[in-house]
């Protein structure tokens, strides 16, 4: 059963993909896309590209577990894959960014270098999180 897990962002939405078995995260990469229906296009060919039965897709949620605009688009995002027959899980993605940045600060990346790179990793952990909820 494999996983893509989706990191939505302004000008940038990272996307990470497991392997075969859904055990492990595996691919990552970043779709620079705007518009949330070219988005979803994009999307969704890639999960079928790949064999993708679920997508994972963030929902970032305040420390206080309330929802504000953000989660608005991923909810609005959501639909929009639905509507592509694409089957879709929305995962709290609380603190992923932070723990992006904190994870390629300690692996000697500089900031303004790896800012791509940080929705691929936030993506990832997502996709992580949600595989070890499944065992």
């Amino acid at each position: 059963m494999r996983v893509l897990a989706i990191d939505y962002g302004d000008a940038r939405t990272g996307v990470a993909v497991s392997d075969p078995l859904g055990l492990l995260a595996g691919e990552t990469f970043v779709i620079t896309q705007w518009d949330p229906e070219k988005l979803a296009d994009q999307l969704a060919q890639a999960a079928r590209d790949r064999g993708a039965e679920t997508l994972v897709l963030g929902l970032p949620k305040n420390m206080d577990g309330t929802e504000g605009p953000r989660a608005e688009r991923s909810r609005a995002l959501k639909a929009l894959l639905e509507a592509r027959g694409m089957n879709v899980v929305l995962w709290d993605e609380r603190r992923t960014t932070v723990d992006a940045h904190r994870i390629l600060r300690e692996n000697g990346k500089k900031e303004k270098k790896h800012k791509a790179v940080v929705d691929a990793v936030a993506a990832a952990l997502i996709l992580e999180g949600y595989l070890g909820s499944l065992s």
